[in-house]
């Protein structure tokens, strides 16, 4: 593991044109305006102001976002929560809507996600995982495993390094991811699990140092979307838009400049 510091032609093409012309601009015409609230996983708040900017440029959709763990989220939308799309950091929360019928859309992975081991103090992590077992680390942070996918990512890496028994006393767990980097960036852990997506974001740029957890240390970040129901009944359209961009090349070059993979 290293460190880091941070058509068709002719005649054919001719008569498409009136219906590539709909393709393109009817969304924005016809849905410019709408609103919908989407459910966000913590460790994708750093890419989504760009997926916002970009999609709400193209469509005239404008997003709202509410970010909190996977776990939270979906006991929320079970709960009545009136988000219309969710964006979770596993399938697991999907699959569990789409099955008590609070989901319309089978879930389907928008990317894959990593995570990093990340401190801002005088910790040598060239030495791997190992060093969170030495006197200088007090405290790890860790997004809560039972609610949060990179939370339970971690664990399992820490167990894949046989190191958990070691360090279990000084974990310290973050209600989701966003706040395990709290932890880290404040001082109160003086290292920490978080996502890549975080690390790399332009608000961590150049803060600490980190390095990325071998993949084949914990089950792979599958990090599945579903159009909720509330938002299949009330902005049918506009879910549907935002649903095919997170699956399209635009939302996928962004995502990939945050450390995701694509599927």
């Amino acid at each position: 593991m290293s460190v880091h510091s941070l058509n068709n032609r002719g005649k054919r093409m001719k008569k498409n044109l009136p219906w590539l012309f709909l393709a393109l601009f009817w969304p924005a015409a016809a849905l410019a305006g709408e609103e919908i609230l989407v459910a966000v996983a913590a460790n994708v708040e750093y890419a989504m102001p760009e997926l916002k900017e970009v999609f709400e440029t193209q469509t005239g959709i404008e997003v709202k976002t509410v970010v909190n763990s996977s776990g939270k989220l979906t006991a929320q939308i079970r709960s009545g929560a009136p988000f219309d799309v969710f964006l979770s950091a596993d399938l697991k929360y999907p699959d569990s809507l789409f099955a008590s019928g609070h989901a319309d859309s089978l879930p389907r992975v928008y990317a894959y996600g990593a995570i990093v081991l990340w401190t801002l103090q005088e910790v040598e992590l060239s030495k791997g995982m190992e060093i969170l077992a030495s006197a200088s680390i007090r405290r790890i942070a860790i997004a809560n495993p039972q609610t949060a996918p990179y939370g339970e990512a971690a664990l399992q890496a820490l167990n894949y390094y046989q190191i958990y028994e070691q360090v279990k006393t000084k974990l310290v767990y973050g209600r989701n991811v966003a706040q395990a980097t709290q932890y880290i960036v404040t001082g109160a852990a003086e290292a920490g699990f978080t996502a890549k997506s975080v690390a790399i974001s332009p608000q961590m740029a150049g803060k600490g140092k980190w390095i990325e957890i071998d993949p084949a240390a914990y089950a792979p970040i599958a990090q599945g979307m579903v159009i909720l129901k509330h938002g299949a009944e009330e902005h049918p359209r506009a879910v549907r838009a935002f649903y095919d961009f997170m699956l399209g090349e635009a939302a996928g070059k962004i995502l990939q400049t945050y450390g995701y993979r694509l599927p």
